[in-house]
């Protein structure tokens, strides 16, 4: 084990997933994205960790980092709903707003939520 690496990086992929929830559930942002970043190098293609490690960045105000996390997870996945809607959040987070616009109507669309008076049936 090397200086920079600790325990809770350590043992199978989903050993380090619970310890990743586990973290980000005691709002150990932080340390939940360093365990997650290995998981994501190791399964680049699974959107679960990466939306994780998207929430991460966002909850401990990494916004770039979250972006260019929740960016890959709609290449991988275009409706993926919390990640068009957390992608939304975060741009507004950086004074972004016609930017997080259309992300934040696509999750309305996805979820079937129109806004007040928007029932589109």
């Amino acid at each position: 084990m090397s200086e920079t690496e600790t325990y809770y990086e350590f043992g199978t992929a989903a050993d380090r997933w619970d310890r990743a929830q586990m973290f980000f559930e005691a709002k150990e942002y932080l340390t939940a994205a360093r365990i997650l970043g290995g998981l994501v190098e190791e399964v680049p293609e699974q959107v679960a960790p990466r939306l994780l490690l998207a929430r991460s960045y966002y909850h401990s105000a990494r916004l770039g980092k979250a972006e260019e996390e929740l960016r890959r997870i709609l290449e991988l996945d275009p409706v993926e709903t919390y990640a068009h809607l957390m992608m939304g959040r975060t741009l507004e987070r950086q004074g972004r707003s016609a930017d997080a616009a259309p992300h934040l109507r696509m999750a309305e669309v996805l979820t079937g939520d129109f806004g007040p008076g928007g029932d589109r049936s």
